[in-house]
């Protein structure tokens, strides 16, 4: 199991647009082969910068081969929704991989 996290910072003007937009890409990311879950989180720490309001979705994907599959060929056409609707300044957007390890 791997986690994509996904963490967003978008102006508040369009904060109800971005959020109903999210919900559903979201359930599109679920119905992807691999997608298992997604929580999504508020940030409360640190603050997002002024005007601006913070969510992290975090994604349990069965394994890196499935992530893989939605990066190649799934990615490029869902990432150009969100930019064509809501432009680079609207939202930034940095992506993480996490893998379980033990100590």
């Amino acid at each position: 199991m791997v986690v994509y996290e996904v963490n967003l910072e978008f102006d508040v003007a369009i904060a109800a647009a971005y959020r109903e937009w999210l919900a559903a890409h979201v359930a599109e990311m679920l119905a992807l082969p691999g997608f298992k879950q997604a929580v999504v989180h508020e940030v409360v720490d640190p603050l997002p910068t002024a005007g601006r309001q913070g969510l992290c979705v975090r994604y349990q994907v069965e394994d890196l081969a499935s992530l893989e599959n939605y990066l190649r060929e799934h990615a490029p056409r869902m990432r150009l929704d969100g930019l064509q609707r809501f432009g680079e300044e609207g939202v930034r957007i940095r992506r993480r991989v996490l893998r379980h390890t033990p100590l």
